[in-house]
């Protein structure tokens, strides 16, 4: 049910808006919404590039406001991992939360790398802690946000100055000092931070898995691409393959 959506794009975009294009394979080439992407550009004022998290969204605020949407949904683009954001949004409704962000259970000897929630019996967040020495929870913030707009633009607006303005830094603590209404939605599925080269390595290996913790293949969840028009795969008499997902265009003749 998420029909407008905004990608931002910094460093090298140019696979990435060329794999997008105009949304087509995901049913997101409309009129009216869809999906754009939204790269650093040069304004009349001063031009920089996305420094933080909450800079780049700020630099977007034009974009948010065309649409005046009730809610806006912030989500990192280096995370894998399948939620019903919808089931994510009823949670934030039925609470009448001004915020309400994704969290899951780590194991506590990794949670100083994490932003940390602190909750109550209704999930209400109490204190919101980033990447603390010392963790008094393991309930880690996964970046993911659902924000009302009103209180999002207003966090942005207030603490657009600071330098590298970042959500977890900077507007979910400014969102404590104003009193607003923050809630942890739990998540207990799959989830991999993939922003280095071994985290990225290490999912890929987890897909070949006889049966892989991430599921590519369930039916009732289909994960649609755009997918280039490549020729088949061609497998010689003596190669041997085995325990590996081949992608189409790829020649064999040794041992996988």
């Amino acid at each position: 049910g998420v029909d407008t959506v905004g990608v931002l794009t910094q460093y090298q975009p140019l696979r990435l808006n060329t794999h997008i294009g105009i949304g087509i394979p995901w049913d997101l080439d409309r009129n009216v919404g869809g999906v754009t992407v939204l790269p650093p550009y040069e304004k009349s004022t001063n031009s920089e590039w996305y420094t933080g998290t909450a800079n780049a969204i700020y630099q977007n605020l034009e974009f948010m406001e065309s649409y005046n949407p009730d809610y806006v949904l912030i989500l990192s683009g280096d995370h894998i991992y399948k939620m019903d954001y919808e089931e994510m949004l009823d949670f934030h409704k039925e609470n009448n939360a001004d915020v309400t962000i994704a969290a899951m259970p780590v194991p506590i000897e990794e949670a100083n790398r994490f932003g940390i929630v602190i909750t109550d019996k209704a999930n209400r967040i109490t204190e919101f802690e980033e990447k603390p020495e010392q963790p008094r929870s393991n309930l880690a913030s996964m970046g993911i946000y659902i924000f009302s707009w009103p209180v999002l633009r207003d966090a942005l607006i207030q603490k657009r100055d600071e330098p590298g303005c970042d959500f977890g830094k900077h507007v979910i603590p400014y969102c404590f000092e104003q009193e607003q209404r923050l809630f942890a939605y739990e998540f207990n599925g799959y989830w991999k931070d993939v922003g280095t080269l071994g985290s990225y390595w290490e999912a890929n290996m987890e897909l070949i898995d006889i049966v892989p913790e991430f599921n590519l293949y369930e039916e009732y969840w289909k994960i649609y691409t755009n997918n280039g028009s490549l020729p088949p795969q061609y497998i010689a008499e003596d190669a041997v393959v085995e325990k590996s997902i081949v992608s189409n265009g790829v020649e064999i003749y040794g041992e996988v």
